[in-house]
């Protein structure tokens, strides 16, 4: 997890280096291209994988006394659903498929990235961008549809006072479009961060004297960590309920 450098005035590592994106085939600095097999590739099709190996061959047998694997499955199928059901709506659970998918795919991503010499492709704007963006247009194309003109109604708070409103919608509007930035933003700079810090007391241990305080800062962080890499896909998702809720009742 560390890669560290010695030199003539001590120890000198790179936090970011982890989060280069190199071609899995070839010579080192070689070019990425948009078709070259990457790291971040190789990563995202793990997680991809290990979805797929949970919910279709873990559940394969469907027992009525489930195994660990399916009761793991049905927990957190159960988990969502409730989810969607509660923030959004009996409508809303048409969508659930996509929500689900979403959590899954961010919740391995970002567990198989606590693995060491791993790599983490939700600390990719890049990767996170594409997931929000994506829900953006979703919501955005979902609430027109349902409620055609009427959609616009979720920018004009009629609450306020008269004066006050078009100033509001302007805010709203501004605040409707930021919020694929912040989405994507939240969750790649939280599992970045989380990754940089493991990476500077990895680089510390190599340090005699700070040694056993650098191994114990560690050992609290990855474990942190573990939990950062739940409320993240959990936080993706929820936000994801609550603007699909909001694409779909705009008067609420």
């Amino acid at each position: 997890m560390a890669e560290e450098v010695h030199s003539e005035g001590g120890l000198s590592f790179h936090p970011m280096d982890q989060f280069m994106i190199r071609p899995l085939f070839g010579e080192y600095g070689d070019p990425v291209h948009w078709y070259t097999v990457t790291n971040l590739t190789l990563w995202m099709a793990l997680a991809v994988l290990c979805v797929v190996g949970l919910f279709v061959f873990g559940t394969s047998g469907r027992a009525i006394v489930p195994n660990r694997i399916q009761s793991v499955a049905e927990l957190a199928y159960g988990f969502i659903y409730k989810m969607v059901e509660d923030v959004t709506g009996k409508d809303a659970v048409k969508f659930f498929p996509y929500i689900f998918t979403l959590f899954l795919f961010i919740l391995f991503a970002n567990f198989l990235a606590l693995i060491p010499t791993s790599f983490s492709p939700t600390s990719h704007i890049g990767v996170t961008a594409v997931l929000a963006f994506a829900v953006f247009f979703t919501v955005t194309i979902v609430g027109f549809v349902k409620n055609g003109v009427g959609f616009l109604g979720l920018f004009w708070v009629s609450s306020a006072p008269l004066v006050l409103r078009p100033i509001l919608a302007v805010i709203e509007l501004i605040s409707y479009f930021v919020r694929p930035v912040s989405h994507s933003i939240r969750l790649a700079g939280n599992i970045m961060a989380g990754h940089a810090v493991l990476k500077v007391f990895a680089g510390f241990a190599a340090i005699a004297a700070i040694a056993p305080v650098s191994i114990l800062a560690i050992t609290a962080i990855y474990g942190l960590e573990v939990l950062v890499a739940f409320i993240q896909a959990y936080v993706f998702t929820i936000l994801t309920c609550v603007y699909l809720k909001d694409a779909l009742h705009p008067s609420h």
